[in-house]
């Protein structure tokens, strides 16, 4: 059973992976033609507008998105599908309406009071604030889909098909004449995410109607929150580590470094797919194995999560550094000025890598408090960093600032794993034999 769930954890894994290989290619096709249409002052606007769209986004699920992947298959491994229809719709309306709140007040602070942002910056991320109902809720289908382990559903639209929308947008409009702003891009990112969201939706929908009897939903609200809002602290902390140095960077150099500094950064970003798409895999099976008791699974899954992770992303960080040049220079004249971030910004990836999926492991397996804690953490130590060395070094204090964190956060989950878990949750621990 152990050999089986792990080969198709493998499967899923690379599945996971493809997708999301398949979605950074076609994101830095659109990056690469966002900066040399648009130019880096205009490019590094709409990239500061989007990490917005991202955090808040990110933030209003409420951590629904990541303890639906853990309450899915427990429900479906105890068959209440009451409680099963009843956190697939709380999961959703709740996201949505959150989400729909911050926008609307963002709204009416940026109207009302947004003469302190500079108007090249205010308008682009007014257009931009309408993503947000779709997008947190493109979050939690993603989460509902991973816990089922239909990677195509949870992971095509928003990674695959909504970047390219967002290049077929930009393409028709840079061909019919119109300005190459940030506002023009961000009317193309608002239409081809409620676009693909909308999909998603519909898709996702067809697919639950399948193979799950149908109840009249039952609701555990407490216990669901008591889960989630923990893992919300700690999704805010990854989206503060994820996002917070392009922020910090806009506060202090022009937007032309920070686009720079996000050419850099998507360019060598490959790596941390991996975690994600191992992560993706071994959630559910932790989540199902848990529930069965099977410890000696869940510590083999662990394991193998962990080398799935490691490995990969030191060689993907080589070839990447070995090209990284080259890449650069198509984003256009000035940006190979990010190579040398690149090379901070790897350690600190590779770093993370060493501990594989963690927070997924720690979540799934109920010590999300645990992992808010590590999170929180990380995430101080990520924003004082920030605002000590982004003033005087600039791209390169951001870099190193995020390289710093990330280490720290691998070292704090180890030795968090240790001492709940009991076990080395490393990529160089040492390995088992299969039990007959």
């Amino acid at each position: 059973m152990t050999c089986g769930n792990g080969a198709r954890t493998g499967q899923t894994a690379l599945a996971a992976f493809a997708v999301r290989v398949a979605s950074a290619g076609i994101a830095y096709l659109t990056q690469v033609f966002l900066a040399r249409w648009m130019g880096g002052a205009e490019y590094g606007i709409f990239v500061w507008v989007w990490v917005w769209v991202l955090v808040l986004g990110g933030l209003s699920s409420l951590g629904l998105q990541v303890a639906i992947i853990r309450f899915v298959p427990e429900y479906l491994e105890r068959r209440r599908y009451d409680l099963l229809a009843g956190v697939l719709r709380a999961g959703r309306i709740i996201p949505i309406a959150v989400s729909t709140l911050v926008a609307a007040l963002a709204f009416g602070v940026l109207t009302l009071w947004g003469g302190a942002i500079e108007a090249d910056y205010r308008w682009p991320l007014l257009i931009a604030l309408g993503c947000l109902p779709i997008f947190t809720l493109g979050e939690v289908l993603d989460g509902i889909s991973r816990g089922r382990a239909w990677i195509g559903i949870g992971l095509v639209p928003p990674y695959v098909a909504r970047p390219l929308l967002i290049l077929a947008g930009i393409a028709v409009a840079h061909l019919a004449g119109l300005p190459m702003v940030a506002s023009t891009a961000a009317v193309a990112a608002l239409v081809a995410t409620w676009g693909t969201g909308l999909v998603q939706l519909a898709l996702l929908q067809r697919r639950l109607g399948r193979g799950i009897e149908r109840a009249a939903p039952a609701y555990e609200l407490k216990t669901w929150m008591a889960t989630a809002l923990p893992i919300w602290f700690i999704s805010a902390c990854e989206l503060a580590l994820q996002n917070l140095d392009v922020i910090v960077v806009t506060r202090y150099v022009d937007p032309v470094s920070v686009g720079i500094y996000f050419a850099a950064l998507k360019s060598i970003g490959l790596i941390a797919f991996v975690t994600y798409a191992v992560g993706s895999a071994i959630s559910g099976q932790l989540a199902t194995l848990k529930a069965r008791g099977d410890a000696a699974g869940i510590q083999q899954a662990v394991a193998n999560g962990a080398r799935m992770t490691f490995w990969p992303s030191l060689l993907g960080a080589a070839g990447l550094l070995i090209i990284g040049k080259p890449l650069l220079a198509i984003f256009g004249t000035g940006f190979t000025a990010g190579y040398p971030v690149m090379f901070v910004l790897a350690l600190g990836l590779v770093a993370r890598s060493v501990v594989g999926p963690a927070e997924f492991v720690l979540r799934m397996l109920g010590e999300q408090k645990i992992c808010a804690v590590v999170s929180g953490i990380t995430a101080a130590a990520d924003l004082a960093l920030s605002f000590t060395l982004v003033p005087h070094y600039g791209v390169m204090g951001a870099a190193l600032a995020n390289a710093a964190s990330l280490t720290l956060m691998s070292v704090l989950f180890y030795l968090a794993a240790r001492r709940r878990l009991g076990f080395d949750i490393s990529a160089f621990a040492p390995k088992k034999k299969a039990q007959p």
